[in-house]
Formats: C-alpha cells, sequence, structure tokens
C-alpha cells in the first residue's frame, strides 16, 4: 500500500519595493542613535551630528591656567573646590554659572581641564538643542570599566530655552529627577547669560491676577520656570568689573605676550609692563577698546592684548625693513 505523499507549500518571500525600504532605511537612520563609545584617554568630546550625531574628539589647546583668569577669584575658588570633591569621588553637584558675558564662564572650563586632566577630569561638550542624548551620554559612562578612574563634566555653554523648547525636560532629569540621577561620574557644568533659564513673561502674571488663565492652578507653572535652575546644586554669579580689574588683566595679558617677543622688543616702542602701572598709551587705548566694545570684560582684556601685541610685533618687523 503506498504511503500518502504530503505536499509541502513553498515559503512565500515578499519585497518591499526599494523606494519603500529606502524611506525605511533613512527612517530608522534619523530615529536610532548610534552606539556611544568613550576613550578615557582622550581629553574632551564634543558631540555633533544632532539626534543621530556622534561623540567627536576635541583637540584642546591647555594653555590657559587658573592662575591666568582674574577678577574672578571667588566664583575660581568655589568652581575648583567643587571640582577637585569630584575627582576625588566625594559629593559634588551639578554647577551653573549665569551673569555678565565674557566675564571667564567658558574660560573657566578649560582652565579646569588644563589644571586636572591629569587627576582623571574629562571634558564633553554638548549644545543645548542636542540634550535629548543626554542620558545616552550618562550610559556610556556608567559602562566604562569599574577600574577607570576619569570622570566626565558635561559641559553646556551658553543654556537657555524657550518657551516651546521641551529638550529642558531632558536635563532636568540628569539633574535631579530620574531614579539612577545620583552618580559619581558625571557632572553637568553649564553657563548662561540669563539667571532663569526658561523664560518668565509678564503676561503670565497679568494672566494670573486677572484671571485670564484656564489653569486651574497657574503659580505651578512659574514654578516649572526656576526648577531647572534649582536643580543646580551650585550657582555663580559673574558681575560686570570695575576699570581697575580690566586693566589688571590688560596688564596681565600683556605680560604672557611679552614673554613670548621680549627677545624682539624695540626700545622706541612703548611695551613696557612689567612696571606697578600701564603705560598711560597702552592704558588709554585699553580703555577706549573697552569703550568701544560696550563694556570691560575679561573677555575684552584678552582681545585687546591679542591686538596690541599683534600691532608691536608688526611695528618691529616693519622697522627691520
Amino acid at each position: 500500500m503506498s504511503q500518502p505523499t504530503h505536499s509541502s507549500n513553498p515559503t512565500t518571500h515578499y519585497t518591499l519595493p526599494k523606494p519603500l525600504l529606502d524611506l525605511l532605511t533613512q527612517y530608522l537612520q534619523e530615529q536610532v542613535t548610534p552606539a556611544i563609545d568613550i576613550d578615557p584617554t582622550q581629553l574632551a568630546y564634543r558631540w555633533v551630528g544632532g539626534h543621530n550625531g556622534h561623540l567627536a574628539p576635541l583637540a584642546v589647546n591647555l594653555f590657559l591656567s587658573l592662575e591666568d583668569l582674574q577678577g574672578i577669584d571667588v566664583q575660581k575658588a568655589k568652581l575648583v573646590q567643587n571640582t577637585r570633591q569630584f575627582l576625588k569621588g566625594y559629593p559634588a553637584n551639578h554647577v551653573l554659572m549665569t551673569g555678565t558675558r565674557g566675564a571667564g564662564k567658558s574660560s573657566l572650563i578649560r582652565a579646569l581641564l588644563q589644571a586636572y586632566h591629569s587627576e582623571g577630569l574629562r571634558i564633553i561638550e554638548i549644545a543645548r538643542d542636542d540634550l535629548q542624548v543626554l542620558d545616552k551620554i550618562r550610559a556610556a559612562i556608567n559602562a566604562l570599566p569599574a577600574d577607570c578612574t576619569c570622570r566626565y563634566i558635561v559641559y553646556c555653554d551658553d543654556l537657555a530655552f524657550n518657551g516651546q523648547d521641551e529638550s529642558y525636560r531632558a536635563l532636568k532629569s540628569v539633574l535631579d529627577g530620574a531614579l539612577d540621577s545620583e552618580q559619581d561620574k558625571l557632572l553637568v557644568y553649564a553657563t548662561s547669560n540669563r539667571r532663569r533659564l526658561l523664560p518668565q513673561m509678564m503676561k503670565d502674571n497679568l494672566d494670573i491676577y486677572n484671571g485670564q488663565t484656564d489653569e486651574v492652578n497657574p503659580y505651578e507653572t512659574i514654578d516649572e520656570t526656576v526648577s531647572l535652575s534649582d536643580r543646580f546644586g551650585l550657582s555663580l554669579t559673574f558681575h560686570p568689573m570695575d576699570q581697575q580689574t580690566y586693566l589688571q588683566i590688560v596688564q596681565h595679558y600683556l605680560r604672557l605676550e611679552q614673554q613670548k617677543i621680549s627677545a624682539r622688543i624695540d626700545t622706541d616702542i612703548e611695551m613696557d609692563v612689567d612696571s606697578e602701572n600701564l603705560p598711560d598709551k597702552i592704558r588709554m587705548d585699553a580703555l577706549r577698546w573697552a569703550s568701544e566694545r560696550g563694556g570691560r570684560s575679561g573677555r575684552v582684556a584678552y582681545q585687546f592684548s591679542r591686538y596690541w601685541s599683534g600691532k608691536t610685533q608688526l611695528a618691529i618687523e616693519d622697522s627691520k625693513r
């Protein structure tokens, strides 16, 4: 008796049209962030490429020291103290530096790296618009080997948000809110020209007073605008500097430049910055420089020193012809 023959149904393969596959591939690439790899030997990274970007290694110029930043001694001391606690594995705080532009907020970050990179300090720079990937960066740092002694400061410069920007919620979670927000290998250091990172609108207060708001508890909206700043444990404020401090910084930077060109200084060119006071010519030019730029700051002093030093060296070169 012959056995019944079992016929097997052939497997049917369906292929999506190529244009649809291309669109699907593009969508997945836009939505999925590539794996983040961190090399502890690299001193600094910068996040580039938006949501699906990557950490790009930075070649950092370590010429600027903490001693070069003058006129901000109180802020500098507090920041150094907090950073040293962090590097030793002791409790430390996230830091928000606010205040006048050009006062040295960003320069302090570079100077910290110069001073403490040999003790394991590393910097990851991230833009405000890329804060959604902050949690993935945190996970990559947590995934480093247990014997890795490096500690990372995630640095965000010029941090501020508008009323429609939702990226600040990712930052709030990392600062204080997520179940794993307390960790010993990552701190956030941010700078801003605004004390409150989220805008507080006058119309919001008027709506409350006039009863024109639809919210049951409108004051909670105001609390929301200040809660982000409050999550930074250490807040440092930078104020406009006086004329004497500005001229002292000018003198300091000119001395640094003079060390480079002292062998070529012509006695006919007035650049005697070793004396207690600046020569009148340099002093007047430095004050005029600050006036033309709308104020005195460490940044303006540094820019003037480069202008004056470059002009001096060019004059020396021209005189030899």
